[in-house]
């Protein structure tokens, strides 16, 4: 059945392209609903200048070397860039696997100028994705203070309301990178859906949907299935069993429009960025919990707690189309 021109989703991508971010980016390339009308990278699983060489290679063997990807902010608000995360995500972010180079480049210009470009063409329609440090939506705040008005909605993976951090005991990774960014974000004057590891860590990709997409025969696909052995080898321990938490392509799923919440309540988010035990920890209100989540006198922002069904089935359908 075809979509209408009207249900196609302009997004924009904002990722540190790592393996979860690949399988996003999968996601997103598969789904009928989207039209992903540019990408921007930022430094954390590695850094951005990285992301944006994984990010054109990726979408060279996908066969959609059309999509245009602008290198973003290498360092975040405050302090320097750590280095991200090769005990996750391997040294050069995708598993440490080598893809066909592409002959892409990045465009002109960084990624904060191509969210705000993006948000001035898709007036009022454009979705932003940020699944890596939010640090290129807080410049893209700082240089075009219509932005918020331009946006339809702003989705990103990031936080914990409830649920433990994984930097640290309060911080997801995401915030954790930029906290003063994700502050900036959550304060701006737009609706920000927040997937958090409240939801990610409870949607998981097996070892069966690992050699599903080794068995397939196809590119992308086969692709994910080498850097899943990295991802895999980190998660295990953590779950117990081979297998690997969903973030990134949750939050795709809900920016395109296909999962069914059934607990989001809208709260007020903010960030703790002093230089305490708490920094990076999204700091949600989530005390209408006994109540059914009312939501408070000027809250905007939802955080999903609870998706209809299990993820994983739809994810590896969607990389094996692709």
């Amino acid at each position: 059945m075809s979509t209408s021109t009207e249900a196609i989703t302009p997004i924009y991508y904002d990722t540190d392209l790592g393996i979860d971010d690949a399988m996003a980016l999968a996601y997103l390339l598969a789904s009928p609903k989207v039209d992903l009308v540019g990408i921007g990278t930022v430094s954390g699983n590695c850094s951005a200048a990285a992301a944006a060489r994984n990010t054109l290679d990726f979408l060279g063997v996908a066969g959609r070397a059309d999509i245009p990807v602008a290198v973003g902010a290498h360092d975040p608000m405050v302090g320097a860039f750590d280095g991200g995360s090769p005990e996750v995500h391997g040294d050069n972010g995708i598993g440490d696997i080598e893809l066909p180079a592409a002959s892409a480049e990045a465009v002109a210009g960084d990624a904060a100028d191509m969210v705000i470009e993006l948000a001035h063409t898709h007036p009022g329609r454009l979705t932003v994705l940020a699944v890596g440090p939010f640090t290129n939506l807080a410049i893209a705040l700082e240089r075009e203070p219509e932005l918020p008005q331009l946006v339809a909605d702003v989705v990103v993976m990031g936080g914990a309301a409830c649920a433990p951090g994984n930097v640290t005991p309060v911080a997801e990774a995401n915030i954790w990178h930029d906290p003063e960014a994700a502050d900036a974000v959550f304060t701006a004057p737009w609706t920000v859906t927040m997937v958090g590891l409240d939801v990610t860590m409870a949607h998981r990709f097996s070892l069966d949907d690992q050699q599903a997409l080794t068995q397939s025969g196809r590119p992308a696909a086969q692709a994910i299935s080498a850097m899943l052995d990295t991802y895999m080898s980190f998660y295990t321990p953590i779950f117990g069993e081979p297998c690997v938490a969903l973030h990134d392509p949750l939050a795709a799923a809900i920016a395109a429009g296909d999962i069914d919440t059934v607990c989001a309540p809208t709260v007020g988010i903010r960030v703790d960025v002093t230089d305490g035990p708490g920094r990076g920890r999204t700091i949600c209100d989530m005390r209408g919990r006994y109540r059914g989540y009312p939501a408070p006198e000027g809250a905007r922002h939802r955080v999903v707690l609870e998706i209809a069904e299990p993820f994983a089935p739809r994810l590896r359908e969607a990389i094996l189309s692709v």
